[in-house]
């Protein structure tokens, strides 16, 4: 797959763009969603991107491998706005080809032409290799608050959960990328005497997350408490959820998993260090910094978050049920427990990983999902574990212990000796490293505009 690693997002504040200073002749923009393309305004009637050094985009060396280059055409495809008969503006795409553009992942075809709609993605020569996103300029996000809309450009939805919509948005002074979390302050309300997604927890999730710095947490870049909803900027993942990885590949093998499950461990030990226990710990809650298989991993999403000291005790009932330790389903989320609940989300995400299925389920039969987490009946039929290592397997045991005070902390969880992997360290080092550098060295993004000149 050609999918660039792209730097981690920036607060970079240098005033290379404005709404002051715009072009009021611009219709369109398109969004660069590789590190080395420049973003760009348009106001012309017609744009050629190709390898040519007359197209209005020349793509080199500068910006792709050699291979890559190769399969892009000299004239590769172009942009045209033009007056319909009902006097209103029309984009198209017209591909000229060899090897295909692509619009929202769907091939046009040599001599077609596609109508481009605000936030369509354009890939070049594979539907993997996206190189822009098309944002139709008199879309201007009218149902979001000012605040965003002056600072960003919000584009494609990314996602959707209990809480609220995930956004892919630019900011207009960087053309950097971000996610933009929307929770949505209608939703906020009291099931069964228990308050859910409510603007204490949103809050209390925004603040957990600002104060948190580390390479294995997600980073919040910035936030916004409208009368509505409140907006979170967060850094953007391009490789999305683990979830996702394991429904792609049914089953990780050992050393991959062994990756991500350390970079979690790191976080949540962090999370631990700082008094804080996430409570909602799940595959769809890590995130990928890419589709490679030695990637970033970052845990999201602590809306179940809560600080406790040393002395306190967590009395809120919430989780996912897949997920949740016994201790709190056998009180209803009535009783005391401790950080030792994430331990638990822990094993039954190596469990999974290790294996493509769930340790528990309400699909298995006789007893029902409660009764095999209270009770922790979990196996390891040899059909899908007989490639894993002891070591894994007596590390789930340990974790999957029903009782809290038996189970293994997180500090023992770093100690065990599946873990105990120089290349695992150095490639975890690596990782970590590169993180750091991106946040300290990458420069923000340019926008051009086709007048020959560079906004900078």
């Amino acid at each position: 797959m050609w999918s660039q690693n792209l730097p981690d997002t920036q607060n970079a504040r240098d005033d290379i763009y404005s709404q002051e200073n715009e072009n009021p002749n611009v219709w369109g923009r398109l969004y660069a969603t590789k590190e080395k393309f420049i973003s760009l305004d348009l106001s012309d009637n017609e744009y050629t991107i190709g390898r040519a050094q007359d197209c209005s985009i020349t793509i080199s060396y500068l910006e792709v491998r050699e291979d890559v280059l190769q399969t892009i055409s000299k004239q590769h495809c172009r942009i045209v706005r033009t007056e319909v008969s009902s006097g209103t503006p029309e984009v198209y795409l017209e591909d000229y080809s060899s090897n295909g553009t692509y619009v929202n992942s769907e091939k046009i075809g040599k001599g077609n032409k596609r109508i481009l709609k605000n936030n369509d993605h354009i890939s070049l020569a594979s539907p993997q290799f996206k190189v822009y996103v098309y944002v139709d300029a008199s879309d201007d996000g009218r149902n979001f608050p000012e605040e965003i809309r002056s600072e960003y450009i919000v584009t494609k939805e990314l996602g959707a959960g209990a809480c609220g919509k995930v956004y892919l948005v630019f900011e207009k002074k960087t053309c950097n990328r971000y996610a933009m979390k929307v929770v949505q302050k209608k939703r906020f309300n009291s099931i069964k005497g228990q308050n859910r997604n409510n603007p204490d927890k949103t809050l209390n999730e925004v603040n957990i997350l600002r104060a948190l710095k580390h390479p294995c947490i997600i980073r919040v870049e910035h936030i916004v408490d409208a009368p509505d909803a409140v907006y979170i900027i967060l850094e953007l993942m391009e490789g999305g959820e683990l979830f996702d990885r394991i429904q792609c590949s049914k089953q990780l093998n050992e050393s991959e998993t062994k990756l991500i499950f350390y970079q979690i461990v790191q976080a949540i030990k962090y999370l631990h260090d700082n008094k804080i226990t996430h409570r909602d710990l799940k595959p769809e809650n890590i995130l990928l910094a890419s589709e490679k298989r030695e990637t970033l991993v970052k845990v999201s999403d602590f809306g179940l978050s809560k600080f406790v000291n040393s002395q306190s005790i967590m009395k809120t009932f919430c989780g996912t049920p897949l997920y949740v330790a016994p201790e709190v389903l056998v009180t209803k989320g009535m009783g005391s427990y401790t950080t030792q609940v994430d331990i638990w989300s822990l094993g039954v995400i190596l469990f999974t990983c290790l294996s493509g299925y769930p340790p528990f389920s309400a699909e298995y039969r006789p007893l029902s999902l409660v009764e095999q987490i209270m009770n922790g009946a979990y196996s390891f039929p040899a059909r899908y574990w007989q490639g894993v290592s002891n070591n894994a397997i007596d590390l789930i045991r340990k974790m999957l212990t029903v009782d809290p005070s038996s189970r293994i902390t997180i500090d023992e969880i770093l100690c065990h000796r599946w873990l105990q992997d120089k290349k695992l360290e150095k490639t975890f080092k690596e990782l970590t490293k590169h993180a750091h550098q991106d946040d300290e060295r990458s420069p923000p993004q340019r926008r051009r505009r086709l007048d020959g000149e560079d906004t900078h």
